[in-house]
């Protein structure tokens, strides 16, 4: 961004030889560095989800803009219509309201009586728009002047700059700012998409963008120096394969329509040529559309609330992202919509960097983690080892694709402040809150409650939710607990893990044998008590001889050597089963599959208040739960849907396990009150209070508090 403003500063004062140079240059280096994504980014070609196809069955719809900059472009304009009107086309014609010329009344009525269209270029062609937001505020108001006038309803900003939240201010139908992928732009973020899609605004406004999707005229005649069309051929055939829109931007200033090219310009015949091309190879099977029919189609046939976005979210986090439930529900929620979704977190397997894909969200695995941390030192330095490798790569990536917000995980928090060129440069940041870490590390690690390491912890806390835009909390304890000490009530929220359906659907039991299974999914950490589980079970296998304990997940201080050697000497051996660690897809698998689920959190200890993802998942399976009595669960959970029994008492576990298991009507009323209310509770009808911070947050640049507190979850 700095290079390009001192360019733009410097640009008149620089002889066009001299400028050429510098913009080959710098085209020949990119033009290398982004060969995996131009011309064509694959991924850019995912048809979005709803897409309801192109009117009449069309192929594939194509749209021709110009972008009229001075007054030798002005000046030919209708010979311009007239080749394009000769092969059966109409395009859009976007005009600088002040500059070296003036747009008649008369030729407006002319491009709108011949079927073309009259869009606004800007307000001056300066590159100074986005200068700040004051000033594309101050401007906004002329610009909206003009579109009235003009009767335009579709914008495209100078020099492709981009700012798609200021554009509402805009109050338009479409605009036409950005492009599927050109990196020979001053900003050249592309959207990654050759689909419209809609920007939502607030209080339900919106607009339509439509990317571009070629390569502009002068850059690829003059700055990359080809004598053919043939990116363009080959762009338009990828696009007509993949069903999406080839949108072109030309500009009539460059063109030579006789005589020979000036230095600047290139022979009319080559943008006949593409006309020429497209109507004989395509013919009846394309769409021929102005933006604002592109636009007002997509609107009439998507209702708003199923319409693709293109919002660029990157998350990051300290966990393996193919078990983090959490992170997946959000990036995935995205990703379902049509936005761009990365995940930056820690390796699958042993390799020490990875990039996989995983339904729509690209996934970067840059650390591998043993979850053997003995001391709060090795666990502190693992994690800023974490943090400055994520930053570099969220950087890198940030430099390249220009997220609009970065959503970061706790633990630990202070993983937000890798995030700092992102905000730097304009990204919102969301630090979302998993597990309190004062109290978990004092739990975790025997620390005491008023040491200098916790005090430092709840200093980081505080100054990481300062650097945020916006805080989520995993639990409504939790939320006013942050509240009194560390973040604003009007910048946070809450959010508990609520069950994601696309993962955990109601599932048909597969197991046909006389086993009782008792099962437990999670970290086998000391709040979990898990030990208390295994003693309990002593008794339990007494009165359930063919009952069997299994147990998914591992790590953390209470290890399962521990686990291990309890249960031979408990003589559990066979009875309980250490199964390993699946993903969430296995683990909703086996639940489905499970006769008891088990929660034996401790109350005295961190577990009193960290909310228990494991509970409305067994609801999710009809699998009746056993849990202990905290304060955390008694908040959100009665006794018709929790067998619960006191904290820590092992008798008192086996006691409730076995009444559940024996009596067949309290089982199946656990079962059937379960369901409803994982149900009632489900993600698919929570997630819309994320998207809507998401969509809201940027557009607030302006303040935090779009996003009210609001309940969870709802209870009873």
């Amino acid at each position: 961004m700095l290079l390009n403003r001192a360019y733009y500063f410097c640009k008149p004062f620089l002889p066009y030889n001299v400028r050429l140079f510098l913009r080959r240059c710098r085209a020949s280096y990119r033009r290398k560095r982004f060969a995996d994504v131009w011309p064509i980014d694959e991924r850019a070609g995912a048809t979005p989800p709803g897409w309801p196809g192109w009117p009449e069955g069309k192929r594939f719809a194509v749209v021709l803009t110009h972008d009229v900059e001075g007054q030798k472009g002005f000046d030919r304009i209708e010979t311009l219509m007239g080749l394009e009107a000769k092969h059966g086309f109409r395009s859009s014609f976007n005009f600088v309201p002040i500059g070296e010329y003036q747009l008649s009344e008369s030729l407006r009525n002319l491009l709108n009586k011949s079927g073309f269209e009259v869009g606004v270029h800007g307000l001056e062609h300066d590159g100074k728009l986005y200068s700040s937001h004051r000033h594309f505020s101050e401007k906004a108001l002329r610009i909206r002047e003009y579109l009235r006038e003009w009767n335009a309803c579709g914008f495209r900003s100078p020099l492709m700059q981009h700012n798609l939240t200021w554009i509402h201010e805009l109050a338009l139908e479409y605009d036409s700012s950005t492009f599927d992928t050109d990196p020979f732009e001053p900003e050249p973020d592309g959207v990654g998409t050759i689909f419209p899609f809609w920007v939502p605004g607030p209080n339900g406004t919106g607009y339509v963008e439509l990317p571009y999707t070629f390569v502009q005229d002068f850059n690829l005649f003059k700055v990359l120096g080809a004598k053919t069309i043939d990116i363009w051929k080959q762009k338009l055939d990828w696009i007509a394969a993949k069903g999406g829109m080839a949108l072109l931007n030309t500009h009539p200033d460059y063109m030579c329509f006789g005589g020979k090219p000036a230095r600047d310009e290139f022979p009319v015949s080559l943008y006949e040529e593409f006309l020429q091309h497209v109507r004989n190879k395509f013919g009846d099977s394309l769409w021929s559309a102005l933006p604002r029919d592109v636009s007002r189609y997509y609107c009439a046939s998507l209702p708003e609330q199923v319409r693709n976005s293109r919002k660029k979210v990157c998350m990051v986090a300290y966990s393996n992202y193919q078990h983090d439930n959490r992170v997946r529900r959000y990036a995935e929620a995205l990703a379902r919509r049509g936005d761009q979704v990365d995940v930056i977190a820690l390796n699958w397997g042993d390799a020490k960097r990875s990039e996989t894909e995983i339904t729509g969200v690209r996934v970067f695995g840059i650390q591998h983690r043993e979850k053997n941390e003995v001391s709060k030192w090795s666990y502190a330095w693992r994690t800023v080892r974490f943090l400055v490798a994520s930053s570099i790569v969220l950087t890198r990536r940030h430099r390249r694709i220009k997220y609009d917000v970065i959503h970061v995980h706790n633990m630990p928090d202070f993983l937000v402040f890798g995030a700092w060129y992102a905000k730097w440069t304009g990204a919102r940041i969301i630090l979302d809150i998993h597990d309190i870490v004062p109290e978990l590390f004092v739990s975790k690690f025997g620390i005491a409650e008023h040491s200098g390491y916790v005090r430092a912890l709840k200093w980081v806390e505080k100054s990481a939710m300062q650097f945020a835009d916006h805080v989520i909390v995993s639990n409504d304890l939790w939320h006013e607990k942050l509240i009194s000490r560390s973040v604003p009530r009007e910048k946070c929220s809450v959010c508990i893990n609520h069950v994601d359906p696309a993962v955990f659907y109601s599932r048909q039991r597969t197991r046909s044998d006389d086993a009782v299974v008792v099962l437990f999914p999670g970290s086998f950490q000391w709040h979990q008590g898990l030990d208390i589980a295994i003693r309990a079970f002593v008794h339990f296998q007494k009165r359930v001889p063919k009952a069997e304990f299994h147990l998914y997940g591992g790590g953390g201080n209470n290890t399962e050597v521990e686990l291990r050697r309890l249960v031979q000497e408990l003589g559990l051996d066979g009875k309980v089963k250490f199964c390993g660690t699946l993903d969430l897809e296995g683990i909703a698998d086996v639940i489905s599959n499970a006769d008891l689920g088990v929660v034996p959190k401790r109350a005295d200890t961190f577990g009193n208040e960290a909310y228990s993802t494991k509970i409305m998942e067994f609801m999710s399976q009809g699998v009746p739960v056993v849990a202990s009595r905290t304060k955390i669960d008694s908040f959100y959970f009665d006794d018709s849907v929790v067998r619960f029994f006191p904290s820590g008492d092992d008798r008192a576990m086996a006691e409730a396990m076995i009444e559940v298991m024996e009596n067949p009507e309290l089982r199946k009323s656990l079962a059937a009150n379960g369901r409803e209310y994982a149900k009632r509770n489900s993600w698919d009808l929570k997630k819309n209070e994320y998207l809507a911070l998401v969509d809201g947050l940027p557009a607030k640049g302006l303040g935090n508090s779009l996003l009210e507190h609001t309940p969870g979850i709802v209870r009873g």
